[in-house]
């Protein structure tokens, strides 16, 4: 619930609204075609967690069903979330980090057929990251903090924190420092 909550908030955040999140706001927010395939996501990963996969196949199955998209209920994501448009994008990563945006119809996933859940054969996206519409983020690969993939790059190798990855194969056009703290 912790997280879905995050998700919500994120996303009237990114809306300009600012604040905690009210239970009502957090119902109608799940109606709304933006949220609802993350509610449903977080939904299948509450039923997994508690052992009952039987449902958090089904939540996964409509979320395939209902809105195009895939992803596994041994997925750890974390909070904050943004799916501004599902359709198309599958989601088989180790783990995914907090306040990431994944835009329509992107990959993350294995280089070879698993039909199981090998963790170590997938990626892992560090936090505020951006993943542009159609990229490809395959294998044991991992997108650090802050970074930015392009729409349609095909990632086969490490991204490091702050950089900005595009093309086939993806190659790291930019990296800017961080921002210093003021008074650090």
């Amino acid at each position: 619930m912790n997280k879905l909550r995050s998700d919500i908030e994120r996303y009237y955040a990114m809306r300009g609204c600012r604040g905690p999140v009210s239970t009502s706001t957090l119902l109608v927010a799940c109606a709304n075609p933006r949220m609802a395939p993350v509610a449903l996501l977080r939904l299948a990963e509450f039923f997994y967690g508690r052992g009952l996969g039987p449902l958090a196949k089904l939540c996964s199955m409509l979320n395939v069903l209902v809105f195009g998209l895939e992803v596994s209920p041994q997925v750890e994501i974390g909070g904050g979330l943004f799916l501004p448009h599902t359709v198309g994008t599958v989601i088989g990563a180790a783990r995914i980090g907090d306040n990431c945006t994944i835009l329509q119809g992107v990959t993350l996933g294995t280089s070879e057929p698993d039909m199981g859940f090998t963790v170590s054969e997938r990626p892992v996206i560090g936090n505020d990251v951006l993943i542009g519409a159609g990229a490809k983020v395959i294998g044991c690969i991992t997108v650090g903090d802050h970074a930015k993939i392009g729409a349609n790059a095909v990632v086969l190798r490490d991204v490091p924190a702050y950089a900005v990855a595009v093309g086939v194969p993806a190659t790291i056009v930019a990296r800017p420092a961080p921002e210093k703290q003021v008074g650090a």
